[in-house]
């Protein structure tokens, strides 16, 4: 006799799931279901698509290895009604049971959904993070500003990671002083684990190549790790090859390397498939063994129980408008170029490049390159956000809206960040090696050949001049647009806003 109905979506492959430690293996049914509505509510990359179905079904053969129950909807089923509440109602009517189990979803999209299901659903917070809603909320409360480096310490100190007693190991919270050098001459790692498709793997591409082939993206080659002890041996493969020099170079970008140091892991932890503190304690084992520098390792578990736990609780706690917010007013369309059209600038080509052929690209890519150009140029954030949560494996909207709409585009009015992030070529110019064969001059600040992001910097400042002129981080740019001579300043304004015309009209920039 069938009890309940205990779903397991897409980004919940773990078997420590809170929904299945609270089922009983004997009288529950797991629900999982490959449904086009999840893969085309906006249009995912191939490959993220393709990494997560395989790992579904992976993950279901494991369940069924452990003695669970598994209806499991493949997308091509003929009587899949295509939406994950459809599954539940078709499987709830098959078993004759109304009771659903549920973790909850990362996105209120969802949420929504199986609150509003003619079900009687039970959701269980997702105990997978460090940080519950209640902790969250707790430590925010009273707060003017949520910023994460205190946030951070009240993780470290929770898991005792990098700790000395009460005290931060090697003296200090935070190494990022030390973590931003520019590109190096050499890369001497050869990038992430590659895995070959197995058979399962091979049924899913050519099942999501018929499906999702108009989608932006290349599917193949296609060699993401697609079950749990993969993923384990992508975590071992970064920790003695990469995490060593992580920390120096985290920040640098090289067009004709697109990994260098990088784990490239957080699919992995976003689906489920490695648990976020086993990845933290297989780096501090690195450290505490001395295979790799406290800078390194600090600044990667900084990312995880960090930066990635805080901008989970930011999307919860600010509800579900967070995403549609547009804090300062800005209406102009996503460019074709962002789509992988035709662009002069190096550093937009080569990340969007990057990006359509592996679903990746780093955290500074997306922020000071194409997350920076959109902020500049006021892109609507809606639009922006859909791209980053499209595009990239990785992406959820728990952890994409508040790294987009907060973090890149201050559409959220400065929850997360103090102060816009927004640079000139120079920040580019400093971090990577795009600028030494662009079309455009970085060195060059108005004129033939300008580099767009030294004007459209000025220009983005002078039109929310009221906005931040004083912010005690923006007084000197303020300062130094002032000090200007009038006519330069002319110059720059009319330059960008031609620019922006151009870009507009469809025009090669």
């Amino acid at each position: 006799m069938v009890k309940r109905l205990v779903l397991i979506l897409g980004d919940q492959l773990s078997d420590n799931i809170a929904a299945l430690k609270a089922a009983d293996k004997d009288s529950d049914v797991v629900v999982m279901a490959e449904v086009m509505e999840e893969g085309s509510y906006v249009p995912h990359h191939p490959k993220k698509i393709a990494l997560i179905l395989a790992a579904m079904r992976k993950f279901a053969a494991h369940l069924r290895e452990d003695g669970w129950q598994v209806a499991y909807s493949e997308l091509d089923d003929t009587e899949n009604s295509q939406s994950i509440v459809g599954e539940l109602l078709r499987r709830a009517d098959q078993h004759g049971v109304a009771k659903v189990l549920a973790t909850e979803p990362g996105e209120f999209r969802l949420i929504e959904a199986l609150n509003n299901a003619p079900l009687d659903v039970e959701l269980c917070e997702d105990d997978r993070f460090v940080a519950s809603h209640a902790m969250f909320e707790s430590w925010a409360e009273g707060r003017k500003a949520l910023r994460m480096e205190y946030f951070y310490r009240e993780m470290r100190r929770k898991t005792d990671l990098l700790m000395e007693r009460n005290d931060p190991a090697g003296g200090k919270w935070n190494y990022d002083h030390e973590n931003r050098k520019p590109a190096p001459n050499e890369v001497t790692h050869s990038g992430p684990m590659q895995f070959t498709p197995d058979e399962t793997v091979e049924e899913v591409l050519d099942l999501v190549e018929a499906k999702f082939g108009n989608h932006f993206g290349q599917l193949r080659p296609f060699d993401f790790a697609t079950d749990q002890a993969q993923a384990q041996l992508a975590l071992a493969h970064f920790v003695k090859y990469a995490l060593p020099k992580f920390g120096d170079f985290q920040d640098a970008m090289l067009k004709d390397n697109r990994f260098l140091y990088h784990a490239v892991v957080s699919p992995y932890i976003n689906i489920g498939l490695l648990d976020p503190l086993e990845v933290c304690r297989a780096a501090e084992d690195a450290w505490r063994n001395g295979d790799a520098p406290i800078n390194a390792v600090e600044g990667f578990i900084r990312q995880i129980i960090g930066w990635r736990e805080y901008v989970r609780g930011i999307y919860f706690l600010e509800g579900s408008d967070y995403p549609q917010r547009n804090g300062l007013g800005h209406g102009r369309s996503l460019p074709d170029f962002y789509w992988g059209a035709e662009t002069k600038m190096l550093c937009i080509s080569k990340a969007v490049e990057q990006t359509e052929e592996e679903a990746y690209a780093h955290h500074i890519q997306r922020l000071m390159v194409t997350g920076n150009f959109a902020l500049l140029s006021g892109l609507d954030p809606q639009q922006v956000s859909e791209w980053y949560l499209a595009v990239y494996a990785d992406a959820f909207e728990w952890v994409e809206a508040p790294n987009v709409v907060g973090m890149s585009l201050f559409a959220d009015g400065g929850v997360i960040a103090s102060k816009p992030y927004v640079s000139s070529g120079a920040y580019i110019n400093r971090m990577s090696d795009y600028c030494k064969s662009c079309a455009y001059k970085v060195s060059q600040k108005t004129g033939e050949g300008a580099c767009p992001f030294n004007l459209l910097y000025w220009h983005f400042l002078d039109r929310h001049r009221d906005r931040f002129s004083n912010n005690a981080r923006m007084g000197n740019m303020y300062r130094t647009w002032d000090r200007m001579d009038e006519g330069r300043r002319e110059t720059v304004l009319s330059e960008a806003d031609a620019f922006l015309k151009r870009m507009e009209q469809g025009e090669l920039v």
